[in-house]
C-alpha cells in the first residue's frame, strides 16, 4: 500500500502555533491532503498527551485512529473523495540545548514510540531537564547522546531522527550550532540513528552530496505550525499500515519510497543573507566577502546551501544507493493564487481549491499522480498546465535567505494572465 506520512507536527501547545491544532483540524487538513499517516505532535506535554489519550484509540500496530465520534464529525466536513484512512503516530519534537567542546549546541530532534506506554516513559526521562508542560516543544538541559539513549530506554518501538538538519540555528548540521557529522553529536549511540529529516530549505539532493550521509534514510515532513499547511513536505511509504513497518522501512529501505518537498529555495534559509539589510548571496559571494554583510559588516547567516557545499564531497548529480525519490511540489493554494491573481490564503482561493479537490481527489495525489488530462476534463485547463510545468520542474525561483522565505512560481510575469476555469 503506498501511501504519504507527516510525522513531524504540532500542537496548539506548542509556541507560536496556531490554537486550531487539535485532533480534529489536524484530521480534517490531513485528508484533504492526502497524508495517511500523521504525527500526533507534542506529546510530552502534559495537557495534549491527556488530550491524545482520550481522543485516540489503538489500530493497526502502533498506530491510532481517532475515537469514532470525533472521527463522523470530522467525515462529515469532507467530501467522498477526501475521506482516506487516516491514522496517528505519538511524536514530538525536543530541543536539547548545552556545551560540547566549544560550542553551545541547540539541536531539534523528533522522537516517536509506538504506544502510550512508550510515550510516557520518555516523559518521565525527560522531565527532569526542563518544563515540559510550558511548551509542546520542550527545551531540555541535555546532551543529545542523552536524550538518544533515553529514548531507547522507552521501548522497542521507540527512535530518533534528527529534525531539519540542515537549518542554521537548530539542525544537527547547522551553521550555527550544529556538528560536521552525526557521529560526532551522538558518540557511541550513532548507529542507532537511522534516518535524518531534510528541513525545508534543503532537498534529497543536496544531501546526497555529501557521503557520511549515505547511510540514512532522508525523510521529509511539514514541522506543520498551523493545519492548512501540513503536507507541505511529506514521506512516501510503500508498507502495511503498521508502525513498525513505517521503522523498518527507514532502517532496511524495504518499503521506502521517498519524500515529497517544497524547492529548496522556498526555504527561509537556503542562501547565504542579512534580513535586515535586505542582502540575499551565494555561497560563493559570501566567501569573496569573508561572510560580512555588504551593507553594514555585520556576520551574514550562512544557508543551507553554503554549509551542504562546505561538507559535501560529491559534485550534483550523484544519487547514492540508498537514495527514494525526490518528488516537488508547490502547494496548490500558491498555484491557484497564480491562476487567480490573489492571495493563497484568500476565500477564493480556498473556494477553487475546494472544489477542485472535491472533484479530483486530495491535493498530493493531485498535484503529483492524478493525469492532467482528468484536470482539463474537469473544466481546469489552467490548473493542468500548471500541474505539468510543476512536475517538468519549470518553475521560477526566488531563494529564501536569513529567516525570509522564498517564493515559486510557474508563470511568468510577463505572460498573460491565466483564465480561471469552472472552479473559479
Amino acid at each position: 500500500m503506498r501511501f504519504y506520512t507527516d510525522l513531524h507536527v504540532h500542537s496548539r501547545y506548542s509556541r507560536a502555533c496556531s490554537r486550531d491544532s487539535d485532533l480534529t483540524h489536524l484530521a480534517r487538513w490531513a485528508r484533504r491532503k492526502g497524508i495517511t499517516v500523521l504525527g500526533t505532535g507534542d506529546f510530552t506535554h502534559p495537557e495534549w498527551s491527556r488530550v491524545l489519550r482520550e481522543s485516540l484509540v489503538p489500530a493497526e500496530p502502533g498506530l491510532f485512529r481517532l475515537r469514532d465520534d470525533l472521527d463522523h464529525e470530522v467525515l462529515e466536513e469532507l467530501p467522498p473523495s477526501c475521506r482516506g484512512p487516516l491514522r496517528f503516530l505519538l511524536q514530538v519534537e525536543v530541543s536539547t540545548n548545552y556545551r560540547r567542546g566549544d560550542r553551545g549546541r541547540r539541536i531539534h530532534h523528533l522522537c516517536y514510540a509506538s504506544d502510550f506506554e512508550e510515550a510516557e516513559r520518555l516523559t518521565r526521562a525527560l522531565s527532569p531537564y526542563g518544563d515540559l508542560a510550558s511548551d509542546g516543544r520542550p527545551a531540555l538541559a541535555m546532551d543529545a547522546r542523552d536524550l538518544l539513549e533515553a529514548v531507547l530506554a522507552a521501548g522497542e518501538g521507540a527512535y530518533l531522527v534528527p529534525a531539519h538538519a540542515w537549518t542554521p540555528w537548530f539542525g544537527i548540521l547547522g551553521s550555527k550550532s550544529g556538528f560536521d557529522d552525526v557521529d560526532e553529536c551522538f558518540g557511541d549511540l550513532a548507529g542507532h540513528v537511522f534516518a535524518l529529516e531534510t528541513g525545508l530549505s534543503s532537498v534529497p539532493e543536496m544531501n546526497w552530496r555529501v557521503p557520511s550521509l549515505d547511510r540514512f534514510r532522508l525523510v521529509s515532513h511539514s514541522d506543520a505550525h498551523s493545519p492548512p499547511i501540513l503536507g507541505r513536505n511529506a514521506t512516501v511509504f510503500d508498507t502495511d499500515l503498521d508502525h513498525f513497518a513505517l521503522r523498518r522501512a527507514l532502517e532496511t529501505g524495504e518499503g521506502y519510497v521517498g519524500t515529497v518537498d517544497l524547492y529548496p529555495e522556498a526555504g527561509k534559509y537556503h542562501l547565504d543573507g542579512h534580513r535586515g539589510c535586505g542582502v540575499r548571496l551565494e555561497p560563493a559571494e559570501t566567501r569573496a566577502l569573508d561572510g560580512r554583510c555588504p551593507v553594514c559588516g555585520r556576520r551574514l547567516t550562512v544557508g543551507v546551501l553554503h554549509r551542504v557545499d562546505a561538507l559535501a564531497d560529491r559534485p550534483e548529480g550523484r544519487r547514492p544507493a540508498t537514495a527514494g525519490e525526490a518528488m516537488k511540489i508547490v502547494p496548490l493554494p500558491e498555484l491557484a493564487s497564480e491562476i487567480l491573481g490573489v492571495g493563497p490564503k484568500s476565500k477564493t482561493v480556498g473556494r477553487w481549491v475546494d472544489a477542485l479537490t472535491a472533484a479530483l481527489g486530495p491535493e498530493l495525489p493531485l498535484l503529483l499522480e492524478v493525469p492532467t488530462e482528468e484536470v482539463r476534463a474537469a473544466g481546469e485547463p489552467e490548473a493542468a498546465e500548471a500541474i505539468e510545468r510543476l512536475r517538468a520542474h519549470r518553475v521560477r525561483r526566488v531563494p529564501g535567505y536569513d529567516g525570509t522565505f522564498g517564493t515559486i512560481s510557474v508563470f511568468d510575469p510577463d505572460e498573460p494572465a491565466p483564465a480561471p476555469g469552472r472552479s473559479g
